[in-house]
């Protein structure tokens, strides 16, 4: 299987690179996520419960990063074993761009699955694996830039510098408003 795409996210390369290196940020953004846990400088181990057409799993894997040219390029291996069900592993080339709408990230995946993964059709798995994707990508751009965000909370989020879950963000700058109101 391939998947081969470009997002555009409307955030600095920096702030895009980290926040992929980040595994708050990638336990909130990777559909059907219960834990990632940072093991290495560049290595997680990932638990993932999902389901594939009549098959439901628990995947328990690793990723990691070769290749590293911060902020702009890196390779992900991935595994990731599913018990009975199967394992799938494979990699990933990922580029950062700076575009005038923020950064572009393209990505070019190779995957393969076994097990009773690859007996129920790759056009089912390919599916599977697109909607996946998509669903990262709208979590981590929602992360990134949060579509119910006040004002406050943006110029408080850009002006840290730091990335924080949305409902983080909008909390804490409604605390920082609150806490600098004239009383």
């Amino acid at each position: 299987m391939e998947i081969i795409g470009k997002k555009t996210i409307p955030a600095k390369r920096e702030t895009v690179w980290h926040a992929l290196n980040d595994p708050v940020i990638l336990k909130l953004c990777l559909p059907g996520c219960e834990s990632v846990e940072k093991v290495g400088s560049d290595e997680f181990k990932v638990t993932i419960k999902t389901a594939i057409g009549p098959l439901r799993a628990r995947f328990q894997g690793s990723l990691k990063m070769t290749e590293v040219n911060a902020p702009e390029s890196c390779v992900m291996l991935f595994e990731g074993q599913g018990g009975a069900v199967g394992f799938g592993k494979g990699s990933s080339s990922v580029r950062l761009r700076t575009v005038d709408e923020g950064t572009e990230l393209s990505y070019e995946a190779k995957a393969q699955v076994g097990g009773k993964l690859a007996q129920v059709g790759s056009r089912l798995i390919d599916s599977v694996a697109k909607k996946m994707t998509d669903d990262f990508f709208k979590a981590f751009q929602d992360q990134l830039n949060p579509p119910q965000a006040a004002p406050s909370t943006a110029v408080l989020a850009q002006g840290t510098g730091m990335i924080a879950p949305s409902g983080v963000a909008a909390l804490s700058a409604q605390e920082t408003v609150a806490t600098n109101l004239p009383v």
